[in-house]
């Protein structure tokens, strides 16, 4: 079975997200801080007449964070957070790329495991590795990420 993923650099290394969470890539515009947030939330940013909360995702999984260059993107997401209210409820974010590369599809029967050290991510993070040509690219795990975070903001 193959999945379409979104592949993206952060410091040089390459990464994927599942397409169907993607909703739309941005070019990185300086969003306005807020007040009293976690250190890996930039701020808020408009797009189609919503403000959307943007993660850097270096600071998220404690890497330095990149400058930001004329190939940074904001990856829009979308994360499904049901509540007993809203049990269809979609919540929208950013997520700051170095670059957008490609989409790719996965071959989910050929990929490997998180590795349980040497990463600087949680590998709880990781849904798995997969490899494009001689490239390992770092599949993430989106609702593990940043679901208990959506949750509280």
């Amino acid at each position: 079975m193959t999945n379409q993923y979104l592949t993206f650099t952060l410091h040089d290394t390459l990464y994927a997200v599942p397409v169907s969470h993607v909703q739309e890539v941005l070019e990185y515009s300086t969003p306005d801080q807020l007040p009293c947030t976690l250190d890996y939330i930039e701020g808020l940013i408009s797009s189609r007449g919503h403000g959307i909360q943007v993660v850097n995702l270096c600071r998220k999984f404690g890497l330095v964070p990149s400058p930001v260059t004329k190939s940074t993107r904001i990856v829009v997401l979308e994360l499904k957070t049901p509540s007993e209210e809203d049990p269809d409820h979609v919540t929208i974010f950013g997520a700051v790329a170095d670059s957008v590369e490609e989409v790719m599809e996965v071959n989910m029967d050929e990929l490997e495991p998180a590795p349980k050290f040497g990463n600087t991510i949680s590998s709880e993070f990781i849904s798995g590795v997969g490899k494009k040509g001689e490239e390992f690219v770092i599949l993430l795990d989106v609702d593990k990420i940043f679901h208990e975070d959506m949750l509280s903001a």
